[in-house]
């Protein structure tokens, strides 16, 4: 197992832990250290002998897989690619880099993801959300569809100053959610909009390590949301219960004879009951990804 390195602030230290279980929602804004915390939340439950499941929630900065795209797993320190289903992991396709624009499939993907994760046997659930938080772009609606459906026991928010305060208000006078406020990580390292960039570009690399050509006719197939495939656009090769076996980009597509070129990991189409697109282009070249345009 490899183990990473985290910097512990004193007040994670004091946190009881001992009676934590169901889901657990991390909050935060960008560049918080909310990943960060996350993860030692993880490794401290596990630590005491419980089942935890831990979902990277963020298709923008994620951590444990591909841009796009929400994972669910139980070993995040160990995580192999391409063993997927139990006890590995369990993926979900967002199809963007931004829950904006997305976010019924962002909420979708959420509940599905615990769902699995105590349909496996978690005892308890870490949800490290996305830092989208901004009222004005849809943050504060998201947050509060995702506690409403999720239903979290308890809810980390990392605040900097009072940017979660119209989340966290409401949501003490409910009594919904315990609420336990932390201050950021001082190893959280603010990234502008390049470093992001990058990170997106490796972490789609790392994804499309292994990849080869795979052809496909989609004809035979169910295509979501329609099958208008561009080249270079992102796709998610799909079982029969919606989860994620492998993401692809379009390479060549022919609308006459209902036919595409993938480049994916995978090797076969066994096993993909659908093909889902999404609304991103990434140049297969260097990984570096645009929105899709229209």
């Amino acid at each position: 197992m490899t183990t990473i390195s985290i910097q512990v602030s004193p007040d994670w230290r004091a946190l009881d832990l001992d009676e934590l279980s169901g889901i657990l929602l991390v909050v935060g804004a960008p560049d918080s250290g909310k990943s960060t915390f996350a993860r030692y939340l993880y490794n401290r439950l596990r630590d005491l002998g419980r089942r935890v499941a831990f979902i990277d929630g963020d298709p923008g900065q994620s951590t444990l897989g591909p841009p796009t795209t929400l994972t669910m797993t139980f070993k995040p320190d160990a995580l192999e690619e391409w063993s997927y289903g139990p006890p590995q992991l369990w993926r979900y396709f967002i199809g963007s880099t931004t829950p904006q624009g997305h976010m019924l499939s962002v909420l979708v993907g959420a509940v599905r993801l615990t769902q699995s994760a105590q349909q496996n046997g978690a005892q308890v659930v870490v949800y490290d959300t996305s830092g989208l938080v901004d009222p004005t772009r849809g943050g504060l609606a998201l947050k509060n569809a995702k506690l409403d459906l999720l239903r979290p026991n308890t809810v980390y928010a990392i605040q900097n100053e009072s940017e979660l305060v119209p989340l966290l208000l409401p949501l003490r006078r409910s009594g919904r959610a315990k609420v336990i406020e932390l201050r950021p990580s001082e190893a959280a390292v603010p990234r502008d909009i390049e470093a992001r960039r990058e990170h997106r570009s490796r972490q789609f690399a790392s994804h499309f390590a292994a990849a080869e050509p795979l052809e496909l006719e989609w004809s035979r197939m169910a295509v979501y949301p329609s099958p208008d495939f561009q080249v270079r656009q992102i796709v998610a090769l799909e079982d029969f219960l919606g989860f994620t076996l492998g993401l692809g980009i379009v390479i060549s597509a022919n609308r006459s004879e209902q036919h595409a070129r993938l480049l994916t990991p995978l090797r076969s189409l066994a096993g993909v009951a659908a093909i889902r697109l999404g609304d991103l282009l990434v140049n297969p070249d260097n990984f570096q990804d645009e929105r899709l345009a229209g």
